[in-house]
């Protein structure tokens, strides 16, 4: 049981990778558009900061997942 609820979990923790790669892309797309039009750099710093928040709450649904199969289940 104790080695389902490990494999379960390390299942679960694969919904990270996808906000990881996400972040990674809208990291790159701001500072492409931070080169190109540094003028408009508050908006664009404001659009990135909101994505990568939603990108990153995907991330944690992973874990608490991986969390409640580890000590719950």
């Amino acid at each position: 049981m104790e080695a389902a609820r490990a494999i379960g979990a390390g299942l679960a923790i694969i919904g990270v990778i996808g906000p990881g790669i996400g972040i990674g892309l809208v990291v790159q797309g701001a500072l492409t558009a931070l080169g190109r039009n540094p003028d408009a750099s508050g908006q664009i710093t404001t659009n990135m900061i909101l994505g990568i928040a939603f990108a990153e709450a995907v991330a944690i649904y992973a874990l608490v997942v991986a969390l409640i199969i580890l000590f719950v289940l």
